[in-house]
């Protein structure tokens, strides 16, 4: 099943105004944004916000019971001319590129001790990658990074989550002026694992962002990627892949803030599901603001069920403020194998199995392409195989 929705270029703002209408949007929080967790109310499950997550999963982190009673061994592996630094809340380039929007983040960001700021320097074109290994080791830890890329600088930065605990951080990218960043984040945790984050980034004038979200292991991971801009023509991409099994939940929230002229936003995920119980969420807002002429964006979420007894919800949602925009759109379809291409592969002499697993690593080849760090790319296609072994 379906939905798409689009709108070209020199729609009227009348018809942009009645297509947000439509879509219930669902891009504005039930509280303000805020540092303070007081200001955020103890969820109760029938908030738009929290209406998919199971609540009991989430060891406390929602309702202030999780104290920091863990350990997370961290590893950041710079390039020569990265700086890494361990500051305090106080320092100005925390919470630059976004506030908490919800209780889990405000708590993540009340309880951290200090955090870590990464910076690459202006003009600084960086030929490996920065990475940043993060093994839980038990317990309950909080976090808050920032990545720090200045103007015209380019870099790849790889964040890599193993091992077991709860954990909640917030994590902020400040794409600086003509700037251009790609981050990897894999969520590869064991089976008992539970993690929420909120991704901020704040794109400079003219700089290129691209977001690969690769979510695997926990029992329960929520991340929350939310983009804004802080000049004319920036452009994002947001890429996501998961593979969800039985009994895990899965659930990622993106929000793509358009507040500046001329800039470009395009958003694709593609999950996968096997086993019973199986749940996988995927929420993806665009919001148009009237100050955001020229604006060019399209989101799209597809989803295929290999087994019986998963669940996928998926909502793409579209707030236009104004119709002066070169095209806006969303879709979201879920279903099983296209039977089409089974038999196409199965007439050619390949056995049903190997067609189902080859029609799978053809459904994410697309967005594995996207990491260009071949080692990554290595694990993640290894893994995909190795889930696949149980299902196809």
């Amino acid at each position: 099943m379906a939905e798409a929705q689009n709108i070209p270029a020199g729609s009227t703002t009348a018809g942009a105004i009645a297509v947000a209408a439509e879509s219930t949007v669902a891009t504005r929080m039930s509280a303000p944004p805020s540092f303070d967790v007081a200001d955020f109310p103890v969820p109760n499950g029938r908030e738009e916000e929290w209406r998919f997550t199971p609540l009991a999963r989430l060891k406390g982190l929602h309702d202030g019971t999780a104290v920091a009673n863990g350990t997370m061994k961290a590893q950041i592996d710079a390039p020569e001319g990265v700086t890494v630094e361990s500051v305090e809340r106080g320092d100005a380039r925390i919470g630059k590129a976004g506030t908490p929007v919800d209780r889990i983040a405000a708590q993540a960001f009340s309880s951290f001790a200090k955090a870590t700021v990464v910076t690459v320097p202006k003009e600084t074109v960086l030929t490996e990658p920065v990475r940043v290994t993060l093994h839980g080791e038990g317990g309950t830890t909080f976090g808050h990074t920032v990545f720090d890329v200045q103007a015209f600088a380019e870099a790849v930065i790889v964040i890599d989550h193993t091992g077991d605990g709860v954990r909640a951080a917030n994590v902020d990218f400040l794409v600086g002026d003509g700037a251009k960043l790609t981050v990897v984040s894999v969520q590869d945790w064991d089976d008992t694992a539970v993690h929420c984050s909120q991704h901020n980034t704040l794109v400079g004038r003219d700089a290129t962002f691209k977001s690969i979200v690769v979510t695997f292991g926990g029992d329960l991971v929520r991340i929350h990627p939310r983009i804004s801009y802080a000049g004319p023509g920036g452009e994002a991409e947001l890429f996501g892949l998961y593979f969800t099994d039985a009994g895990q939940h899965q659930e990622h929230r993106l929000l793509v803030t358009h507040d500046a002229p001329h800039c470009k936003s395009n958003v694709v995920y593609k999950g996968a599901l096997q086993g019973q119980d199986a749940h996988a969420v995927w929420i993806g807002d665009v919001l148009i603001e009237k100050t955001a002429e020229g604006t060019d964006t399209y989101e799209m979420n597809r989803n295929l069920v290999l087994t019986d007894g998963a669940r996928v919800d998926s909502v793409p949602n579209l707030e236009i403020e104004t119709g002066e925009i070169v095209g806006a759109g969303h879709a979201s379809a879920t279903g099983r194998f296209d039977d089409e291409q089974l038999f196409y592969l199965q007439a050619r002499g390949i056995p049903a199995d190997e067609a189902r697993r080859l029609v799978v690593r053809g459904f994410f080849a697309e967005l594995v392409q996207q990491i260009g760090v071949d080692d990554i790319e290595e694990r993640l296609l290894s893994k995909i195989e190795t889930e696949l072994q149980g299902s196809v």
